[in-house]
């Protein structure tokens, strides 16, 4: 058999006692951060306490008023002991103050469903916008209101996102043109002598063979020569002994090389594209394997890359670099024994905004080079006027011009349910092509006919 104590037997009957009344509720008061409130009271205010004075600051103003000061989000409790009547308990809640916040949001995002809401030190974003993009801008303008910005923002499953394709021309356009000027002269017993003068830039005839004796005249004897290359012009007189061989050339050249690829990139990611080749760069190493040579491969041909945008209002923004490389041995480079070619590049990078199906022309990139050589023999080329007769000129000019023709056009992915484009053939395939194994071209499905 249990037994009570007869201590806590007493004070259980005092805690029940009219003496002891139950808990006063307390009233529920918000106020927002850096608020203040006055509550009025009838009669003179006699003693007042707060749970938590850092978050709200009851002060006297007067006998009979009470500020309230909410100074931080959080919770307190407030006591007013009037010196005659019951005390007053209040709860107070202090929210921070959002409406500068939601004021923010609206004029930014004006067509968007953004609510705030605050708990402690943190602020929580909710509803549905448009946008990752709008999710994470509007999280980031609400970063100077609290220490921690929770994105509870919903984007609602978008259908087959818009793509961009992109068409591009490559148009290279090839000027050469090449002048040349030398003369070879042949005597064949000019003076008594058989000989030739000759530059050594074209090529000359040659003796096919030669005979004489000492003493013997020059009546009836014979010269022979060799013509390997008759040049374009050539002269020969047999009464004066002497034959004249003569390059004079002027060409021109003109030479158009077009490339177009097309390319297709979702909106706001990167393409690219490289048609050419690689060529191997030998590289020396250095550390523990100083001194071995390894081979890196290094890209070059007609390469584009692109990264565009589609806006608000329908037109394409992008970064556009084409860029055209090819191999000049010219320039190359020899070191140990290997031959290092160098790269003739043109390339160009921009930003444009262009409409649905508008196109840009990047021109201007022209390559101009001129190479003359000069060959003469020393001396008589110096002679005026007949001096000319001994020398030889080629001069060679090019001049490269690259365009570069871009149109941006927007496309949109096939649905599910869409009818799929089928491709169409310029021209029919061949009965025998269409004839299936074993059967004759009469027999394919295709050329049968009905009977009557």
């Amino acid at each position: 058999m249990k037994t009570r104590r007869p201590g806590l037997l007493c004070l259980g009957l005092l805690l029940s006692s009219p003496a002891f009344p139950a808990a006063q509720a307390a009233e529920e008061m918000r106020l927002a951060a850096g608020k203040s409130i006055v509550i009025d009271y009838a009669v003179d205010v006699g003693r007042i306490s707060t749970s938590n004075a850092d978050i709200v600051d009851a002060v006297a103003v007067s006998t009979r008023e009470v500020l309230l000061h909410a100074k931080a989000p959080g919770t307190s409790t407030v006591i007013i002991w009037p010196k005659q009547g019951t005390r007053s308990v209040y709860s107070i809640v202090v929210e921070q103050d959002l409406e500068p916040a939601r004021r923010l949001l609206k004029e930014t995002f004006p067509n968007e469903n953004i609510e705030v809401q605050a708990a402690r030190d943190s602020l929580s974003l909710v509803g549905v916008v448009s946008s990752p993009a709008v999710a994470e801008r509007a999280a980031a303008l609400m970063a100077p209101f609290a220490k921690v910005v929770v994105n509870n923002l919903q984007v609602p499953s978008a259908g087959p996102e818009k793509q961009v394709l992109l068409k591009v021309k490559f148009a290279e356009l090839n000027r050469a043109a090449a002048d040349a000027f030398g003369v070879n002269l042949i005597s064949t017993g000019a003076a008594n002598t058989i000989g030739s003068t000759t530059t050594g830039q074209f090529s000359p005839p040659r003796p096919a063979e030669l005979r004489g004796a000492i003493g013997a005249g020059t009546f009836g004897a014979t010269s022979e020569f060799s013509i390997a290359d008759a040049l374009n012009v050539f002269a020969f007189r047999p009464d004066l002994n002497l034959a004249a061989f003569i390059r004079a050339l002027e060409s021109k050249q003109l030479l158009q090389i077009l490339a177009e690829p097309n390319l297709v990139a979702t909106n706001g990611k990167d393409a690219s594209f490289l048609v050419g080749g690689e060529f191997p760069l030998p590289v020396v190493q250095g550390g523990a394997n100083v001194g071995a040579v390894t081979i890196m491969f290094k890209e070059f041909g007609i390469r584009l890359t692109f990264k565009p945008e589609i806006t608000g209002h329908d037109t394409i923004r992008m970064y556009v670099k084409p860029e055209v490389s090819t191999i000049d041995l010219a320039n190359s480079v020899t070191i140990a024994g290997f031959t290092i070619p160098a790269l003739s590049t043109r390339r160009m990078e921009t930003f444009v905004e262009l409409g649905n199906g508008q196109t840009f022309v990047i021109a201007g990139l022209i390559d101009d080079r001129v190479t003359e050589t000069l060959s003469r023999i020393p001396g008589l080329s110096h002679i005026p006027i007949l001096g000319e007769l001994f020398k030889s000129r080629m001069e060679n000019r090019t001049k490269t011009e690259l365009i570069v023709m871009v149109t941006p056009e927007i496309t949109e992915p096939v649905n599910t349910a869409d009818v799929k484009p089928l491709g169409r053939l310029k021209e029919p395939l061949p009965n025998a092509l269409l004839a299936p194994s074993g059967m004759a071209p009469a027999e394919a499905p295709g050329n049968r006919k009905g009977k009557k």
